[in-house]
């Protein structure tokens, strides 16, 4: 039975992209099922940060620039100001979802923003980026246009307010374990080994009887 492992995170939080390299690295070769979920920090309304701010500047010199050094990380502080809002691009992520892709969008999100400083809440660079991981440019714009996948991503947002109560990202939730903040890949491996010895055994019953000669 494969260990299902979500992981809350929003597209504007540094500490979500440098996650990504450790979570990649403690999975490899395990039998895992890993959900990437939706987790909007500053939603519409609110106002969002901006690069140019004397504080945001302050925490990446101190604790974003440092971390990426030593994790071997490119990143950079976006440009973009104010910083875009990611409902637009989390909509997208429940069409990238369907069509068989949200790992690979959720990476090229991150990539756009931390790496790129692109305005990942432009619809035409969305659709773009989208197109660049081989989904439909076309039926990608259409689905952002008319909000197609608006009441989805509300639902993703209330159960990750609501029911899951996360109130900070990164937050793993790696079988009944839940921790919160940038791991290091032998933390997650812990975690990890440790939820599979709880896994159930999957045992295959079908099509098993007993004859004449024994059972099998």
């Amino acid at each position: 039975m494969k260990l299902k492992i979500k992981v809350y995170s929003d597209y504007v939080c540094p500490f979500c992209f440098l996650a990504e390299k450790p979570l990649e690295e403690a999975i490899e070769g395990k039998d895992v099922e890993v959900e990437w979920m939706p987790y909007e920090l500053r939603p519409y309304p609110n106002e969002t940060l901006r690069p140019e701010e004397n504080y945001l500047q302050s925490t990446w010199k101190q604790a974003v620039y440092p971390m990426a050094e030593q994790m071997g990380i490119d990143i950079v502080l976006p440009n973009v100001s104010p910083q875009p809002y990611t409902h637009l691009a989390f909509e997208g992520y429940q069409y990238a979802k369907e069509k068989g892709k949200a790992n690979e969008y959720n990476d090229r999100m991150l990539r756009a923003f931390f790496q790129e400083q692109q305005d990942i809440g432009n619809v035409d660079i969305l659709t773009k980026l989208a197109g660049e991981i081989g989904l439909d440019e076309t039926e990608y714009r259409e689905a952002l246009v008319t909000r197609k996948y608006k009441e989805a991503h509300q639902k993703a947002l209330a159960h990750s307010y609501n029911e899951a109560n996360i109130t900070a990202v990164p937050t793993f939730v790696i079988g009944n374990t839940t921790v919160t903040g940038v791991r290091s890949k032998e933390t997650l491996e812990q975690i990890i080994n440790d939820e599979m010895k709880k896994q159930p055994l999957e045992i295959l019953t079908e099509g098993m009887a007993c004859g004449v000669d024994g059972c099998k």
